[in-house]
Order: structure tokens, then C-alpha cells, then sequence
């Protein structure tokens, strides 16, 4: 009997989170009640309590979570992406760009709310988007072995960035479809590495030209994460 009802809690409480998520970009944490969160998912205010003990749960859950997504899918295609670096490089920038196009939402609560979570929470947070810059930085550097660990650290912060603008690109019509602007975005990427690659002595296409620079700075959660108030990842 309870086989049975687990995957309807399972899809009540992910449709709950994604409805405040969706809520949270839009007006922000303070400016949205648990009440209203409830009747985007079609059940009362109060009935929400049996999923969470409140908005700071939701949050949390939202932010922490997609922290963990993000490292455990990025070591997964690390560890499958390929036989090269190169390959690895590629299968971690794809991944990265699909949790930019189907979690805009999330990119915009980080950015806002991040310091709203409970210190413990916080800084698991930026634990776990560490390790997944972390874990960028070495493919990177095999791809490209004349980077300076810090160019490498700045390139990946600064391509975190790129990736995470995808909130700031909604205007209906504005842009390509899905497919035409993922393989833009993997374009951009893969550009922004080469460039610094070409600026260090570095051999090997990068698939593109670009123009700009890995200035650092900004980042993502864990590719998401960038320090609060940015698009990038975490300090």
C-alpha cells in the first residue's frame, strides 16, 4: 500500500518545489506566502505543511539540492563523458548548459535568496559548489595543460557566468530555439577556454573563436554558484 502512494508524494512535493521556485524568481522570497505557493500546486496553504515545515525548508531544499545535482551529475560525466579530456570538457559543458535552460528559475533564487538559507545550509551550499568547480578546473587544465591553475579557477568562474545569463534572456522571440542556443552556448564555452588557452601558449581548437576574457569573478551554483547577488559559482 504505501509502494503505491510514495511516487505521488514523490511528484506532489517536486511540483511544490518547482511552482516556489518559479514564485521565488519572480517576486521573491519574502514576497510570496506559503498560502499562494499552495494554490499554484492546487492544495491549500496549511496542507503544504504535510511536504514542509515552511518557505525556509523550501529554499533550502531548492538551493541545497540543485548543489548536489549539479556535483553528482558533473562526476558522472566526468567519469563517462569520453575518452578524451577534450570529450569530458564537452560532456560537462552540455550538462551544465541544461541545468541553465530548464532551471532558469533556480539561477535567479541563488543569485537573491542565498543568504536567506540558515549558515549550515549556506555553507553546504558553497561546499558542494567548490567541489564542482573543483572538479571543472581539473578537465580544464587537461584539456589545455599550459593554464595556470588560477586562469583555469577564473576561466571556469568566468564561463559559469556566460552560461548562467540564461535568466536574463527570456524575452519571447529574443532568442533561438532550445537547440539552436545550447549548441550557441557550448559554442560561447568552448570560445571563452580557447581564448585563454591561445593567450597561455596553449595548442588544440577549442571548436569557435571568441573575444572576451576569463575575468573570474563570477560563477554559478556549483555551476550554479557565484557569490550572492551574481550569475556565477561560489567563492
Amino acid at each position: 500500500m504505501s509502494s503505491t502512494h510514495a511516487p505521488a508524494a514523490t511528484s506532489r512535493r517536486e511540483q511544490i518545489l518547482k511552482e516556489a521556485a518559479r514564485l521565488f524568481a519572480e517576486r521573491g522570497f519574502h514576497g510570496v506566502g506559503v498560502d499562494e505557493i499552495g494554490a499554484a500546486v492546487g492544495i491549500s496553504g496549511p496542507g503544504l505543511y504535510r511536504h514542509f515545515a515552511g518557505k525556509d525548508a523550501m529554499l533550502a531544499e531548492l538551493l541545497v539540492g540543485i548543489s548536489e545535482r549539479l556535483l553528482e551529475g558533473g562526476r558522472i560525466r566526468a567519469a563517462s563523458g569520453g575518452d578524451s579530456p577534450a570529450a569530458v570538457l564537452d560532456a560537462l559543458i552540455e550538462g551544465h548548459i541544461d541545468f541553465a535552460l530548464d532551471d532558469r528559475p533556480l539561477i535567479t533564487v541563488h543569485d537573491r535568496e542565498l543568504d536567506r538559507l540558515r549558515e549550515a545550509d549556506r555553507k553546504r551550499v558553497r561546499r558542494l559548489q567548490r567541489e564542482y568547480v573543483e572538479l571543472w578546473v581539473q578537465v580544464v587544465r587537461e584539456v589545455y595543460p599550459a593554464y595556470a591553475e588560477p586562469d583555469a579557477r577564473a576561466s571556469v568562474h568566468a564561463v559559469f557566468g556566460l552560461l548562467n545569463s540564461t535568466p536574463h534572456l527570456s524575452r519571447p522571440g529574443a532568442l533561438p530555439g532550445r537547440t539552436e542556443m545550447s549548441a550557441l552556448l557550448h559554442r560561447l564555452a568552448r570560445g571563452a577556454f580557447a581564448a585563454v588557452g591561445a593567450d597561455e601558449g596553449a595548442s588544440g581548437s577549442a571548436g569557435g573563436s571568441a573575444s572576451g576574457r576569463a575575468d573570474g569573478g563570477t560563477g554559478v551554483p556549483g555551476g550554479l554558484s557565484a557569490p550572492s547577488g551574481t550569475s556565477g559559482q561560489p567563492r
